[in-house]
Parts: structure tokens; sequence; C-alpha cells
């Protein structure tokens, strides 16, 4: 079953989908772990006025999260890779 999203809810971009695959991807995740990107706006002075935030939650274990200071339309593989293999969970 295919669902649509309720009247005046924005569906997910499809670069946000893009980025979801990657991360599931990149670290190898099942089914059963949900994986959950949003972009936020930033008014912290010296950060972008959008940023992206990308968690994983597995069914079992410790859930991890990553802020990306870009929007998601501005994140390349490489950054997401370094992100999320090279720093580790922030």
């Amino acid at each position: 079953m295919y669902l649509q999203p309720r009247p005046g809810i924005a569906w997910p971009s499809p670069r946000l989908r893009e980025l979801n695959d990657a991360v599931r991807a990149l670290l190898g995740l099942d089914d059963d772990t949900a994986v959950i990107i949003r972009q936020f706006g930033c008014g912290q002075a010296g950060h972008p006025p959008r940023e992206t935030v990308v968690a994983v939650l597995p069914m079992e274990g410790e859930p991890h999260r990553w802020v990306l200071h870009r929007p998601a339309e501005q994140i390349t593989e490489h950054e997401l890779r370094a992100a999320l293999l090279g720093h580790g969970p922030r």
C-alpha cells in the first residue's frame, strides 16, 4: 500500500531520500533500523541558516546522531561519508 501525505504536509524531497539511501549503504543498515534526516533552521552566529540532522535508530543498541552544518541539497557524498565514518556520531 502506497501512502500519500496528508493535505498540507510536504512530501520528503528527492534529495532527502537520496541521503537516506546513502546513509543506509554507508553504514550497512538493515531494514529494521530507522534513518531520519531532517533540515532545521539554525540561528547560531557563524553557522549557515539551515543545517541537516541525520539520526540512526537501531532496534537494538544506541541511537546515533550527526549534524551537518549545510542544507541537504549541498551535502556531497564525500561530506556525508566523512561525517558518518570519519568523525563518529555526535
